[in-house]
């Protein structure tokens, strides 16, 4: 199938490049999951090599997150939560709380270890879930940096406002707003909230340029788009987005092309296949770090076929 098929009759923005709807996954107990990077249509969009909507999950009393540690290298993540809350804790021994609208950026490099559950407080009162989890590929020059981790609470990142918009930017520089966040490449990550018939431009000055819709609906160039849909559009095309008869809520994404192929396997993203397979006899063989106070870990998983999903 042609991606213009998945507009269902809808008329195809000369802006846009391609447009990518992400099967939802059920991984029981109501959690779902929409990855929408990578995809057979497109592996990248700047850096970014890996998007998925978490949620919304509404959890019971005494239910709740619980991905065991894992590995990583070549990347950073940033998990960025709309509702709930997420107790990271990494092989550096770092144990922070993520909540709705901070910023947990942790760079992998060379190798690092980490799980991702809910809190002990948070389990025992339940409560909702929903988020986006992104990961960026390092430039080559820095795929094998120390591992690290940073936490920015909501309150210091820049918030820009006006016209019926709301843009809080979580890394990069948009209409005015630079977030305090250390990158390794030129990207934008911001999460957009327009009031119902507010405009937006999106910039051109970066070549590649991504759109997910997490809420409400979003017009381009007169074509409607729903939530759970990731926009992709042409280099250097002049583009405005308009909010439909109710508010809307998106991630604006993208950054400039990666300095050659990345290849990806599991948790392990690399310019180089010799280095996926070390990493993945490091991992069998114990040689990553460990998170203190926790025994469990997801094994690796076969060659064939990959695991399609993180979460257990």
């Amino acid at each position: 199938m042609s991606w213009e098929e998945d507009l269902h009759g809808r008329e195809v923005p000369p802006s846009l490049e391609t447009l990518i709807v992400p099967r939802v996954r059920d991984l029981g107990d109501g959690f779902t999951v929409r990855r929408a990077l990578p995809s057979a249509r497109r592996r990248m969009v700047g850096p970014f090599i890996f998007l998925d909507q978490m949620g919304p999950a509404d959890f019971d009393p005494g239910r709740g997150l619980d991905v065991r540690p894992h590995p990583h290298i070549g990347l950073s993540t940033v998990t960025y939560l709309f509702e709930g809350e997420i107790l990271h804790r990494d092989s550096l021994g770092v144990v922070q709380s993520i909540r709705p609208g901070a910023v947990n950026w942790m760079t992998a490099g060379q190798g690092i270890v980490h799980s991702e559950r809910t809190g002990p407080d948070t389990r025992a009162a339940g409560g909702r879930l929903f988020g986006i989890q992104a990961w960026l590929a390092l430039p080559k020059q820095h795929e094998e940096t120390a591992p690290a981790f940073v936490h920015h609470p909501t309150d210091t990142l820049p918030v820009v406002e006006g016209d019926g918009v709301r843009l809080h930017v979580i890394a990069g520089e948009m209409h005015g707003g630079k977030s305090p966040v250390r990158t390794h490449s030129a990207l934008f990550y911001a999460d957009a909230r327009l009031d119902k018939g507010a405009r937006l431009k999106l910039p051109a000055e970066h070549e590649e340029r991504g759109l997910y819709l997490v809420e409400g609906s979003v017009e381009v160039e007169g074509t409607r788009f729903e939530p759970g849909e990731l926009l992709v559009f042409k280099p250097g095309s002049e583009i405005v987005l308009g909010a439909g008869d109710a508010p809307a809520r998106m991630m604006l994404l993208g950054g400039e092309p990666m300095d050659g192929q990345r290849y990806l396997f599991w948790n392990f993203v690399s310019s180089s296949q010799e280095r996926l397979e070390a990493a993945k006899k490091d991992w069998k063989e114990g040689r990553f770090g460990k998170v203190p106070q926790e025994t469990e870990f997801i094994p690796l998983p076969p060659d064939d076929p990959p695991a399609p999903v993180r979460y257990p």
